[in-house]
């Protein structure tokens, strides 16, 4: 039974594609919370062993606290993350995450959010192409 998420001290990278280089559908449609687990694995699944080369696999591949079961959230759970940065917790940079959530059925975009607390954008959720660079936080669920 999950009792809440906890996210990694730090951001595992400051600008990550969201694939491996290939766009292609891979069905990581989850958008609430508890769904990034299973977008993460689909992710997986559809580019290739996990690998450090595009965001899902970066996020996986952490192991954080001894930890092997983190992931990349789902759009809504990113939404939380961004909700601490607001309270001024978790040191996130004014930028933009992505998220694990592919968008709609595109196989080019996937959800992201802006971080920039300074911008007119200020915690805007968007499709981004998958082929931006984005920062990454893993996320795990306890």
């Amino acid at each position: 039974m999950q009792h809440g998420l906890i996210a990694a001290i730090s951001d595992q990278t400051s600008g990550i594609r969201w694939h491996n280089g290939t766009n292609k559908i891979t069905g990581a449609k989850g958008i609430v919370i508890g769904t990034g687990f299973s977008n993460t694995n689909s992710i997986i699944s559809a580019q290739g062993e996990t690998t450090t080369s595009y965001a899902a696999g970066l996020a996986r591949a952490y192991k954080g606290g001894g930890y092997t079961d983190w992931y990349l959230p789902s759009k809504d759970e990113l939404a939380k993350l961004y909700a601490m940065k607001l309270l001024e917790f978790g040191g996130f940079a004014d930028y933009y995450y992505w998220s694990s959530t592919e968008s709609g059925s595109s196989y080019v975009l996937a959800w992201g959010q802006n971080f920039d607390s300074v911008s007119q954008n200020y915690g805007l959720q968007n499709n981004y192409y998958k082929s931006f660079s984005c920062y990454v936080r893993a996320i795990r669920a306890f």
